[in-house]
């Protein structure tokens, strides 16, 4: 069980499995043997392209696959630590609780939600934790720790996700994109699109028929812009004991709130939006209407389970609808 509060031990993970490690490998090492065929070519500029290409995909592959793996286990008198690599050995470390001279949480600069522990030795070194992946339980865990190790002066870390908090909330406030903005980037959308029309004309040259097919792709792309730009700015959701607040914004940037309630809930899951599960895991609402809510991005899986666990919670959803 990790990072509970009910647990006499805190245990705190990092490090892909073996699946994750082979998977992100395979899509690097596929994206380098693209610029093979550079190889066999007797273009310098193209050959240096490819080795160079081969090399940083080596590189690449070869840290995801040697990337340790790392386990803190926190109990009441010591910290244990181990580390290994994929075909390593195991590594392992113990800190007594007499060496702890301090603690602090640091937030992490890709994701607001997410904190680990720092810890401050007797001689000096700083050592530093996994990520807490219980998000939404992160001053208690915290406030336990610094007590059962006398860590006095110990800050509370600003936790927007912390069930502690009357409101969690996840994202950003919006703020719609402004006028000069939209024209600037509608302007750009023509000009790239009239370009090579007009270049043709420039040299003289009768323009084809993807130039002319270009010039009305540039209009509706600019007036998409103009009209729809403020669409892409996400959400904003604020969870509280009994309903979720969901801030969107129209296309033309009036802003526009959603409720949702335990009732109206049909599912709820944890999904990934993007590359990977350490990073873009979010929370799916599907309702009984049909709709569907997709939360901002949170974080691991393991984070976004803490954070769909208290929703759960705080919504009163029934068991049967709960897919987490």
């Amino acid at each position: 069980m990790d990072d509970a509060t009910t647990s006499t031990d805190i245990r705190l993970r990092e490090g892909a499995s073996i699946a994750q490690r082979l998977v992100m490998s395979g899509f690097a090492a596929a994206v380098a043997l693209c610029f093979t065929p550079g190889l066999f070519t007797h273009d310098t500029l193209e050959v240096i392209v490819s080795v160079a290409a081969l090399l940083v995909g080596a590189a690449f592959v070869v840290g995801i696959m040697l990337a340790p793996a790392v386990v803190w286990i926190i109990t009441p008198n010591e910290i244990l630590i181990g580390q290994q690599r994929p075909f390593g050995k195991l590594r392992t470390r113990v800190v007594a609780k007499d060496d702890i001279r301090g603690l602090q949480v640091p937030g992490s600069k890709r994701a607001k939600a997410r904190f680990q522990l720092a810890f401050t030795l007797a001689s000096g070194e700083r050592l530093t934790s996994p990520p807490i992946s219980d998000v939404t339980h992160v001053r208690d865990t915290v406030a336990r720790i610094a007590a059962q190790f006398d860590v006095p002066d110990v800050e509370s870390p600003v936790n927007p996700l912390d069930a502690s908090n009357p409101e969690m909330r996840l994202g950003d406030p919006l703020e719609a994109f402004s006028a000069r903005d939209i024209r600037i980037v509608a302007l750009i959308a023509v000009a790239l699109s009239a370009a090579p029309y007009a270049y043709k004309l420039w040299r003289g040259w009768p323009p084809s028929h993807v130039d002319i097919l270009l010039l009305p792709l540039g209009a509706i792309a600019a007036f998409a812009v103009y009209r729809y730009a403020n669409l892409v700015t996400g959400a904003f959701w604020i969870i509280r004991e009994s309903d979720i607040r969901v801030e969107r914004l129209w296309g033309d940037g009036t802003p526009r709130a959603d409720h949702i309630e335990g009732h109206d809930v049909k599912t709820i899951t944890v999904d990934r939006r993007g590359r990977s599960e350490d990073e873009h895991c979010i929370v799916t609402i599907r309702l009984r209407s049909g709709r569907r809510f997709r939360s901002p991005r949170i974080g691991s899986r393991i984070e976004a389970r803490a954070v769909g666990a208290e929703i759960v919670r705080r919504l009163g959803i029934a068991a049967q609808n709960n897919k987490i």
